[in-house]
This record gives C-alpha cells, structure tokens and sequence, in this order.
C-alpha cells in the first residue's frame, strides 16, 4: 500500500448495500480524504491496522450503514400548519383545507411574511435533526414563495444549510400551485415559472433539479409538461410529485421526460409502473403524508417490485401534511404501511434514495465511494425500522468528516 489512511474503524459489522453483497460481520472501512479507501472484512486487511492508518477506532461491534439519504423535503418554510392538523384530526379532509384558505396557500403567506434569517433558523434545526439521525444527504424544495423573490430567497437559504455537514441537493418547486393572486390567470402564471424564473435560477444555479405538482389539486399534465420542458431547455433533471390524489398519468409523465424520480405514486396505474421501469425513474414512496393524511389507498409496491423500478423512501417533511422529520421514522411507516421489508426499507434510503437525486457516488459502502458514514447501536440492520422514535444513531461521517452535531446546536 502506498499511503496510509486517513481513518481505519475496526471491529465493526457493515451493511454495504452494494446489490447482492452479504453483511460483514467483524468488518474494517478506512477513508482517505472525501473517499472510502478500503472495506471488508477485519481479517483480510492488508497488515496490522495501527500500521495502516492515521487514526484507528475500535467500534466493538456497532453497526455501519452509507449515510442515509432524503431525496424528497421541504425544510424551508415559515410559521407551521398545527392549525391544519387539529382540522383534519376534527374529520377534514386535505382538499377541503387546500380550498378554505388554509393548506399551501397559508404556508405561502407565512414564508413570503418571514426574512432570510428566521427561515434559515429555523431550517437548520430541522437538518440538525435530520443529521443527528444518520442523514448525509438530502433535498430541499422551494414551492412556498411562489413569486420571484421568495422563490429565490427560499433556494438561497437551502443552499447555506450544507454548512451543517451535510450535501444538500436543492430542488425549484415554483410548481406546487398556483398563487391566489393567479387564481383566474393560471397561463400568466406558468409564463412566470418558465420564462422568468427558471432561466434566472438556472443562471444564479441556485437549483440542482426541476419539481413539479402534477395533480387534481394542482397542475395538469399539460401544464407540467411545459414546465418539465422548461426546465430540460435550462439543463436542468426534472422529477414529478405523481399521483398522490388520483390518477392523472402523471408517472408516465414523468417517465416520458427522463425524470429522476416520481413521487408520491398512491394513484398510479399499472401503465405508469411500467414507464418508470423503463425510464429508469426511481419511485419515491412517502409514508409519512400518507400517514399524517390518513389515506387509504396505497402506493402500488407489489406492481413496482414486479417491474424492477427502484423504491426509494423519503420524509417529506413539511408544515402540513409530513411533519416527519427523521428518515428511520419513514423507514418504519414504510414497513408498516406499505409492506416494505427493513432490507428494502434501508436500500430505499441509501442507493435507491441516492440514484433518485442522480447521485452515483454514495448510498452503498465500496472502494471510491463518497465516504459518507452512519453508525447505529443495533444488533442488526432491521432494528432500523423496528423502533419507532428512537435515535439509535451515534456518529455521522460526511465526506470523511464527523458531522455528528452537539446538542447545543439545536
């Protein structure tokens, strides 16, 4: 070996999440710099291992996964909706919310009413969060400003969270709705969005991705396919929030632009499972609406299982309708309410997640992979989703870094 590395953890059990790879029980990974250098199994390491590296620790059998990875949120907003929740626990449903003034709309309002200080104080706590639950990566959306300047501030904001540690893949949902005060003019309002503020956004590359609404509450397919070709002409990928309410073809949609990924997917039909499957579009699941929403149609695993289209499984956390903020929390809501096995669930929000925001160089534990790092107390994997509202997390690794906050940080 030519050089030493950087840092060499010993007597760990590994959960590589490269496909078709077995645990590693008593395994080694050494980083150097940003990377994973070496990984396997503790007897096969090429010599003694305090000779072999900078820095050596014992993890005297804790388990280490890739760093998990949320490919669908939407930290960054003003005030909260508690308000929508006491409704729809009173027997309300979402779009009569949506309808009466509330839902989006009040979001929208109370992120336009907050400064740049007050949304990034309050995201970061939410990130702080995420992290300190074994999150490396995640994606942060606008949608809440839908006008130029919020838009733009909400995307800034997102882009100041990767100071905590941890990458943050910053999404322009000018999409989500269309603003009350477009209410009668929808086609003056997609002008907006797509000749306006998509090339500025491009230009000031303050987003790493395209999203759009595409729904009965929200856009139609003709009008998101406008904003998806918008954004390809920008250069920049395109994902869909699909069929959460009903069934408009929006995941075939989506598959037809080439999308990372399709979101929601409760409505989807057989047709749109077998578009994904041959866009290579990774199927984002998201229990916690489903949850928080208390839905009852599910999203179709069985068909997307048959067809091969990668799961991943995201919090999308957000004010009204997934207050969810850490990623085992989602992994147990998957398993619980969509069947997911813990194996699935954990390559839901590793590889998977990763492929579903284009991102090829993390999610799984292999030689050149980003050395992004969790360490959890278990006995096992599956213990991941087996507890709900404990944090079995107890380091964080980013980039060869340790990230793990310290609780005064939040």
């Amino acid at each position: 070996m030519s050089e030493r590395f950087d840092r060499l953890w010993i007597g760990a059990d590994l959960a590589t999440m490269v496909p078709g790879e077995a645990l590693i029980r008593d395994g080694a990974i050494a980083t150097r710099g940003e990377t994973i250098a070496w990984v396997g199994a503790r007897a096969a390491l090429p010599g003694d291992a305090s000779a072999l590296a900078a820095e050596v620790i014992e993890v005297s059998g804790r388990w280490i996964t890739p760093g998990l990875v949320d490919p669908h949120t939407h930290v960054v907003f003003g005030g909260d909706r508690l308000a929508d929740f006491v409704r729809r626990i009173g027997g309300e449903t979402y779009a009569a919310a949506a309808s009466g003034g509330s839902g989006i709309a009040y979001t929208v309002a109370m992120t336009r009413g907050a400064d740049d200080a007050t949304l990034l104080r309050d995201a970061t706590r939410r990130v702080h969060a995420m992290i300190v639950a074994g999150t490396t990566t995640l994606e942060v959306k606008s949608g809440y400003g839908l006008d130029v300047e919020t838009e733009l501030r909400m995307l800034r904001v997102a882009r100041r969270l990767g100071a905590l540690g941890a990458t943050v893949r910053t999404t322009y949902l000018g999409a989500h709705v269309v603003p009350a005060e477009f209410a009668d003019r929808r086609d003056a309002y997609l002008d907006l969005v797509c000749d306006e503020m998509l090339p500025r956004i491009a230009r000031e590359r303050l987003a790493d991705a395209v999203d759009v609404f595409c729904d009965t509450l929200a856009f139609s397919p003709r009008e998101t396919a406008r904003v998806l070709g918008a954004a390809q002409r920008c250069g920049l990928p395109v994902k869909v929030h699909a069929d959460q309410i009903a069934d408009t073809g929006a995941a075939a949609l989506a598959a037809a632009h080439g999308a990372l990924s399709a979101d929601h997917l409760e409505h989807t039909d057989e047709a749109g499972v077998a578009a994904l499957a041959a866009s290579g579009t990774v199927a984002v699941l998201l229990p916690g609406a489903f949850h928080y929403l208390r839905e009852t149609v599910k999203p179709p695993v069985a068909s997307l299982r048959a067809h091969g289209v990668p799961i991943a499984l995201a919090t999308d956390c957000n004010p009204g309708t997934s207050p969810v903020l850490t990623l085992p929390t989602a992994m147990h809501l998957g398993c619980v309410l969509f069947g997911l096995s813990p194996q699935e669930a954990l390559a839901a929000t590793t590889r998977n997640a990763a492929h579903a925001l284009g991102l090829a160089d993390r999610g799984e534990l292999r030689v050149g992979a980003r050395a992004d790092l969790a360490f959890w107390n278990v006995a096992a994997p599956d213990e991941l989703s087996y507890w709900l509202g404990a944090n079995l997390c107890t380091a964080v690794i980013a980039a060869g870094e340790d990230i793990t906050p310290q609780p005064s940080v939040a």
